[in-house]
């Protein structure tokens, strides 16, 4: 059963990553250049260094049907630059998630597939996907919404060690970015962490640089280009899936079952001519 995944940033990777270990073939499509800022974690990472491994499961960029099978046949994550669906069209899956997480649509819709899946706000369960996922944190975070919307964008990240807005820094103009300061590194408040073209970035707090833009990224003003953890102990978490990818993976794996076990009942316990 062959799952379709738009996106492939770090929450999109821990949705991957639940589904690839209870055993779906799984594609996953991104964007030439991918803006992902937790990139250690990030499956989309394989688009510039054309193989990514995120807790021992390995991602590869590939550029044709045949690359695609080798990887499955490898047991591995294929990836491919695809911002506009076309593999939707041309592989038909069973089922198709928009992890892209951006707080808008990119052209997903109920028509895609016979199990369409979004997380975030922009989409409307039972019009333009079949279920919806809550991802801000808090209470409600993981919820499977099968009518209306997800909550609307704060603009407030969540809270890691008791900071929010400060842990996250945005580029204050546009231009091409060159970094300072490595993933997992400790900083000070007001270090600099890169450039944009000759404007410093400065960190924010002190904590452990948890996230940070790939060099020579063209941003544009207000983009999130780096994520500090205030937590020096969490050094290893700069590595790992967060709690957020994983319990969004959870939701998207309990809202396919879901959708299976009621396309089962309604036909008799078969779905796409096999038993269940």
């Amino acid at each position: 059963m062959l799952i379709i995944v738009r996106g492939a940033g770090d929450l999109a990777t821990g949705i991957i990553y639940r589904l690839y270990k209870s055993g779906f073939k799984i594609l996953a499509l991104e964007d030439e250049k991918p803006s992902a800022i937790r990139r250690s974690v990030s499956f989309s990472e394989c688009i510039y260094n054309l193989e990514q491994t995120v807790e021992e499961v390995k991602s590869k960029k590939v550029n044709n049907l045949k690359e695609m099978q080798e990887c499955w046949d490898n047991k591995e994550i294929p990836v491919i630059i695809d911002p506009k669906a076309q593999y939707i069209k041309n592989l038909k899956p069973e089922i198709v998630v928009d992890a892209i997480i951006a707080k808008k649509n990119y052209g997903t819709n109920i028509k895609m597939a016979p199990i369409t899946i979004a997380l975030g706000p922009g989409f409307i369960a039972g019009k333009d996907v079949s279920i919806v996922i809550e991802t801000m944190r808090g209470h409600n975070l993981g919820r499977l919404i099968f009518d209306g919307e997800a909550l609307a964008n704060t603009g407030e990240p969540g809270e890691i060690g008791g900071v929010t807005k400060q842990r996250v820094i945005y580029s204050e103009k546009e231009g091409i970015f060159r970094s300072v300061k490595k993933i997992g590194e400790s900083v000070k408040k007001n270090q600099v962490l890169g450039y944009v073209d000759n404007t410093p970035i400065y960190a924010t707090i002190e904590g452990i640089l948890r996230g940070i833009i790939p060099d020579n990224y063209l941003v544009k003003s207000k983009l999130k280009i780096a994520d500090i953890d205030p937590r020096l102990n969490e050094y290893s978490n700069c590595f790992t899936i967060s709690d957020k990818a994983r319990s969004l993976g959870g939701s998207v794996l309990e809202a396919i079952l879901s959708e299976l076990q009621k396309k089962g009942e309604k036909n008799g316990f078969k779905y796409f001519g096999e038993n269940i």
